[in-house]
């Protein structure tokens, strides 16, 4: 992905706050036959506050990326969506795509069965724990054994990425007006209706102002 200075996102809380929010990701490697990319959740590693995550992948992807022995690069997607020109007002204008995205890139550690069990203990109950009656994965009717056999398909990873870039694409080149005008429209009834991605051009244009504050 290429970096724009005025886009770029480097705060390590913010990046955290948005793998944490949109966990599902794309996981890509260069093999010998080409490009490889698969789908699959990662949750941050607990007890760290960097940008280490966790996840699985289901056999035989793993000997597809040839995981822990090459570069993997995850990528993240956070709010994005179409910006039509209408809200810029009656000058010249054409549409874009406002978005925020993560790459983290690095070569992956595989878990032991017993860390991989726990981290798919732990993905199950990140999902359902939204549930007022969550179905955990070691609740009945499973039992061990059917548990075992699920982890014995799947390789779990920690990736410590050795390389982050975070991008954070939210009219930040447009007067303060014309962000809240599209925000404004975003958060609206219509075809372009985006809420969440309303949100996040809101909390950036704070932060923004927050920082010219403390500049003065």
């Amino acid at each position: 992905m290429r970096q724009n200075p005025s886009f770029a996102m480097t705060d390590v809380p913010e990046i955290r706050r948005i793998v944490h929010g949109h966990p599902w990701a794309t996981l890509v490697s260069a093999t010998d036959d080409g490009l490889v990319a698969s789908h699959y959740p990662v949750l941050l590693e607990e007890g760290r506050d960097d940008l280490t995550v966790v996840g699985h992948v289901g056999k035989p992807d793993d000997l597809i990326h040839g995981l822990g022995q090459r570069e993997l690069l995850v990528v993240l997607q956070g709010p994005h969506g179409y910006i039509t020109p209408r809200w810029y007002g009656e000058g010249k204008a054409v549409p874009t795509w406002n978005f925020v995205s993560v790459h983290l890139s690095g070569v992956p550690e595989l878990l032991s069965s017993e860390e991989n069990l726990a981290v798919l203990d732990r993905l199950v109950a990140h999902f359902e724990n939204l549930a007022e009656d969550p179905r955990l994965m070691w609740e009945r009717p499973n039992d061990a054994a059917f548990i075992e056999r699920l982890e014995a398909g799947t390789v779990g990873f920690r990736l410590t990425p050795a390389k982050v870039v975070a991008k954070r694409k939210l009219s930040q080149n447009r007067p303060d007006a014309v962000v809240e005008t599209i925000a404004a429209g975003l958060a609206s009834d219509g075809p372009y209706r985006n809420p969440e991605l309303a949100d996040e051009m809101r909390r950036a244009q704070e932060m923004r102002r927050a920082a010219r504050e403390t500049a003065r």
